[in-house]
């Protein structure tokens, strides 16, 4: 599997979203070790998690946030296309 590359400015937004991650566990007073049972993954793999690693799969993510009630917060992910809507509305107006 090709291993993604990542900016280092974008490295940032996946480190602080790792960072969000790791507080709402805390926040719900869970282990390390429960959230990565139940979100049936190894502690090492959340540990990447919660330091915004850009080679752990989205699966994994995506069963984490579960663990912690926040799987809708998924649908969020490109859902204000601010700027494709923009472009879309200059086509239709045939600017």
């Amino acid at each position: 599997m090709k291993q993604q590359i990542v900016l280092p400015k974008f490295n940032q937004l996946l480190g602080q979203m790792g960072e969000n991650i790791k507080l709402a566990r805390k926040r719900r007073k869970l282990t390390a070790v429960q959230v990565s049972e139940r979100a049936g993954i190894a502690r090492s793999t959340l540990y990447l998690i919660e330091k915004g690693d850009a080679s752990v799969s989205l699966g994994a993510y995506f069963n984490v946030l579960r663990v912690l009630g926040l799987q809708n917060d998924f649908l969020k992910l490109a859902d204000d296309d601010e700027f494709g809507r923009k472009l879309q509305d200059l086509e239709l107006l045939g600017k």
